[in-house]
């Protein structure tokens, strides 16, 4: 089974995308500087918006949750985990985690970048404010990405 969701957002002049651990996603138009795992603002979407099927789907422990950055002619592609405890109940954001840490701004943990991960084309390009998409696409065992 799979399910998708899209979310539009754009760049920003300062997006450093350099955390180690986190990659954000945010409806906030505006970031400073110390905002180091945001690579999208002004986002049309946050987790309280995402369906409900997604969401029961995601709080399985086998579900793969690919993520998928697109802006200025360049490609990112996250992958992540699903977890019980996940509550997508952040109106404001969308983070994907390195770690196996939850709360209501989690997408997916487990994952196998983060923002300091991401190419540093792509980022550039959101740096000169390029608009964004983020295809988030989850898959349970037995469909055709696994």
């Amino acid at each position: 089974m799979e399910v998708e969701v899209e979310v539009r957002g754009r760049g920003h002049r300062n997006i450093r995308a350099t955390h180690r651990t986190t990659l954000m996603f945010t409806r906030d138009p505006e970031l400073t500087t110390r905002g180091d795992c945001i690579v999208l603002v002004g986002c049309d979407k946050a987790l309280s918006d995402f369906p409900g099927d997604f969401v029961r789907l995601a709080r399985n422990r086998d579900a793969v949750i690919v993520v998928e950055i697109s802006a200025g002619g360049y490609r990112e592609v996250v992958v992540g985990r699903g977890h019980p405890s996940l509550t997508y109940e952040s109106s404001r954001d969308i983070v994907v985690r390195r770690s196996s840490f939850t709360c209501p701004r989690t997408l997916a943990i487990k994952a196998d970048k983060a923002a300091c991960d991401i190419s540093r084309e792509l980022v550039n390009a959101l740096r000169m404010g390029a608009d964004g998409v983020v295809r988030i696409k989850l898959y349970l065992p037995g469909s055709p990405i696994l």
